[in-house]
């Protein structure tokens, strides 16, 4: 099996795994008990937090540790959005047509139940948002903006700095979902300028070899935030409930460990690795287009329209072939509508319903990309013929 799905997950690495493995077992304390054992899982979770904070160039206060990155979205969009109104913002928030649904959904909440209006900021054909119509839609009492630093479905990569600087000039907040961009790039901003204008970051560990069920929202603001989970006040009352101790241990190794193998080398290599497999792909199958931006994408990530062939019969012949990839956002998957994301980007319903995206991290190889493009070719000459 050759495993092309990575922006949907990543396998747990084995140091994140014996990091995690004492909480797991004799470790197992409450954090907010007094007595021993639960002072040990309190240090424990105090250096996980600081460990991450370090990672992010913030105080350790400032990490918000959540079930994921959904969680970490949602806390930030109606989170910083309520207490923005609580303090004087008005109702009024401008989100990117190809966000994550966390993102979309959470302000379609905040418009249903809150009385928010919600900005949708256009895109272009290859899915960046328009900067300038951003711009145009912000006012004086705007609350948040909130953008993907990449998109999961088509790898853009966003021009986040620019649409912060043009938040911030009218005092509304920016938030950026770094899920699909944590362990990438760096993401304290003195190492990613890019990220310097972002006042919220969400993270996810299973996108970086940590488990599912453990994320951070990362705020580089004192702006109020309003809780989402109510009860025992944990997390600064930012989130209530007992803490994932070993989750947020595997998440601090895993950034830690990104952090450590990450060099311009490595990045260099596997887009040009990308780029490679991109034009072997459109080469072998010429019903195939490339979607999302050509250069400013996400090192490891490929996606395209398969005109006439359709995406679905596609996965199905690379699975039987053991090559493993999607359609798109894992979490729309196995619906039949046409991805939401190619729909605003301009693409009809039809050929919206084709998409393939085939994500890989470093120890991906050339090899196992070659592979994948002579499945996919065999795969779409069998669809050929049965057309």
């Amino acid at each position: 099996m050759i495993d092309l799905d990575q922006s949907a997950t990543t396998a747990v690495r084995r140091a994140v795994l014996e990091a995690m493995w004492p909480h797991l077992t004799g470790g197992y304390g409450n954090p907010s008990s007094t007595h021993a054992l639960g002072r040990a899982a309190a240090t424990a979770l105090q250096d996980a937090r600081a460990r991450v904070a370090a990672r992010c160039g913030v105080r350790p206060a400032q990490v918000v540790f959540t079930s994921g990155g959904t969680e970490a979205d949602n806390l930030a969009v109606i989170g910083l959005t309520l207490g923005s109104i609580r303090a004087g913002r008005d109702r009024h928030i401008i989100v990117g047509a190809v966000e994550h649904e966390a993102v979309l959904e959470a302000a379609d909440h905040l418009r249903r139940w809150h009385e928010v209006e919600v900005t949708i900021a256009p895109v272009d054909n290859s899915g960046e948002v328009d900067v300038e119509a951003v711009r145009a839609a912000l006012r004086p009492g705007t609350a948040l903006v909130s953008v993907q630093h990449a998109n999961n479905e088509v790898g853009t990569l966003q021009p986040v700095r620019a649409l912060g600087e043009a938040a911030h000039a009218v005092g509304a907040l920016l938030h950026v979902d770094a899920v699909q961009t944590a362990g990438w790039v760096p993401l304290d901003p003195a190492r990613t300028p890019e990220l310097s204008t972002a006042d919220a970051i969400s993270i996810s560990g299973h996108k970086l070899g940590a488990p599912k069920g453990v994320g951070a929202l990362v705020l580089r603001t004192s702006a109020p935030l309003e809780p989402l989970v109510h009860g025992g006040g944990q997390e600064r009352d930012r989130r209530s409930g007992t803490e994932n101790v070993a989750g947020a241990v595997g998440l601090a190794t895993a950034l830690e460990l990104a952090e450590a193998e990450r060099d311009p080398g490595t990045v260099s290599t596997v887009a040009a690795r990308r780029d490679r497999f991109i034009a072997a792909v459109l080469a072998a199958v010429p019903e195939a287009r490339l979607t999302g931006h050509p250069e400013r994408r996400l090192p490891g990530h490929a996606s395209f329209v398969v005109d006439g062939l359709g995406g679905e019969p596609l996965l199905i012949a690379l699975d039987d072939r053991g090559i493993i990839c999607s359609s798109g956002s894992a979490c729309a998957a196995g619906r039949d509508d046409p991805s939401p994301v190619l729909l605003a980007m301009g693409y009809d319903p039809d050929l919206a319903r084709t998409a393939l995206r085939f994500s890989f991290g470093a120890e991906t190889s050339d090899a196992d990309l070659n592979t994948a493009v002579a499945a996919l070719q065999d795969s779409a000459a069998g669809l050929r013929a049965l057309r």
